[in-house]
């Protein structure tokens, strides 16, 4: 599947500002990058450094007056897909060193609160069973209401009200999975479909690799907007805090945000 990309952001700041971006698509073996431009404004500094685990580049800026940023790129997306449902779990002492880390609590994911609802609920499932029925039990109790949560948010947060957006329900299914000892990171990524047009927001999970020994990261959306095949990667994290799209170390004002994603014809 190739997807074709364009994004514009624009901000006001009053006085020099550092900002760091992160809104282009990731140069990784399961997406080719067919081609790719992005307009920025002259700056004091414009510096590139490897986004988390290395999945993706985040970038320095330090503008003044007026950040207008326009990204366009075309993205063929060549990832490995499977039944989720069907995937083994890994043992906890057979895990990669560097999944290690989605097993713990994170800022906006208190895994830890989440054990004894997680044994009552699917304590019957294991492995991507247990993610398959996670995954539907979301869908079936919250509703997606755009406007009702804000950057202080948690998970815990987001299941006593059963109501929030993609980072929230990414953020449920986190918590839930490493609560059930599976690894489970926040992936920023862009999509078609997604309603509104927006950054969307998925977890992903580490199961059984199908083609072959060892594990795998897999992508499951539980707002259910989008389907792993149809997902650009920009960058993954513990949570939202790690992979936000723009983060200003100062005060910016919101002039404009638009994102498009589309189907190649």
């Amino acid at each position: 599947m190739t997807l074709d990309l364009h994004i514009t952001l624009t901000y006001d700041m009053e006085v020099p500002t550092d900002i760091l971006l992160q809104v282009e698509a990731a140069a990784i073996p399961e997406q080719v990058i067919e081609h790719a431009s992005l307009d920025a404004p002259a700056c004091d500094h414009f510096v590139r450094v490897a986004a988390h685990d290395g999945i993706g580049e985040r970038i320095w800026l330090r503008p003044s007056g007026r950040l207008s940023i326009d990204y366009r790129a075309q993205v063929t997306v060549k990832r490995m897909l499977a039944d989720i449902a069907t995937l083994p779990q890994i043992a906890l002492h057979l895990l990669p060193g560097e999944t290690v880390q989605y097993l713990f609590d994170s800022h906006y994911c208190p895994a830890t609160k989440f054990h004894a609802f997680v044994d009552t609920e699917f304590g019957h499932l294991q492995g991507g069973a247990r993610i398959a029925a996670m995954q539907r039990w979301i869908a079936e109790h919250f509703v997606y209401q755009p406007g009702s949560s804000d950057g202080s948010t948690t998970a815990l947060d987001s299941f006593v009200m059963r109501h929030g957006v993609c980072r929230d329900y990414a953020h449920v299914m986190i918590v839930l999975a490493r609560a059930s000892s599976i690894p489970a990171r926040f992936a920023s990524v862009y999509a078609p479909d997604v309603t509104p047009p927006d950054f969307h927001a998925v977890a992903e999970v580490f199961l059984a690799d199908p083609a072959g020994d060892g594990g795998a990261w897999h992508l499951v959306d539980p707002t259910g907007m989008a389907t792993a095949g149809e997902m650009v990667k920009i960058g993954v994290g513990r949570d939202a805090l790690d992979v936000a799209f723009l983060t200003a170390f100062g005060t910016v004002e919101l002039v404009e945000q638009n994102v498009s994603v589309t189907r190649a014809a």
